[in-house]
This record gives structure tokens, sequence and C-alpha cells, in this order.
């Protein structure tokens, strides 16, 4: 299993175990980690799985595409490491992935 951290808005930190193939939302979702509303289930419909990857890991997941990047115009509050979690698949190579939600989601 890979190891995921998320840290909310005030600090908290979980983390959490996801399973290859699945995504990071998919995995605060079945984890009932705050901050994840996820309304459209994962169809990069909506950008309501917003989270900041942590700096360290910015250029170790895959670049985001045009349909995310458009997607993240109706976040709260995006920063140059904004992804939509919906998009991020779990994989061995995310394995002690960092990602922070945002005070609320857009």
């Amino acid at each position: 299993m890979v190891q995921i951290t998320f840290i909310d808005a005030a600090g908290q930190s979980r983390t959490v175990e996801g399973e290859t193939g699945a995504t990071v939302m998919e995995t605060a979702l079945k984890n009932n980690v705050p901050g994840i509303e996820a309304e459209c289930g994962g169809a990069c419909a909506c950008a309501t799985c917003h989270v900041y990857v942590d700096e360290s890991w910015a250029d170790r997941i895959p670049a985001a595409q045009p349909m995310e990047e458009d997607m993240l115009d109706f976040a709260f509050d995006v920063r140059k490491t904004s992804r939509l979690s919906c998009q991020i698949r779990v994989t061995a190579e995310v394995d002690g992935l960092v990602v922070n939600t945002p005070e609320r989601q857009g």
C-alpha cells in the first residue's frame, strides 16, 4: 500500500493508505479525510477535490493536463502547486505524497 499524508487548513495531519490504481481523491474519500468533497465523483468536472501538492512533490508527480488546469479556474485560493486530487493516480512512485487541503473547496 502507498502512504499519502493529508494536512488540513488547521494543520492536522492524517496519513492513510491508498491502493495502487486508485486516485488520491478516492483514497481521501475511502479514508474519510475531511476537506475533500468530490461532488462530481472524480470526473474532472468540478473543483471540489482541490489540494495543494507539497513543494517537495510538485515535480515528482505527472503534470496537470489542460482539462484539469481549466477546472482549477473554479477552485478557491489556487496556488502554483494546486491540483485536483481526482487527477493524481496512486502509484508506487507517489508513496509518501503529502498534500494540503484548502480552507474550503470551490
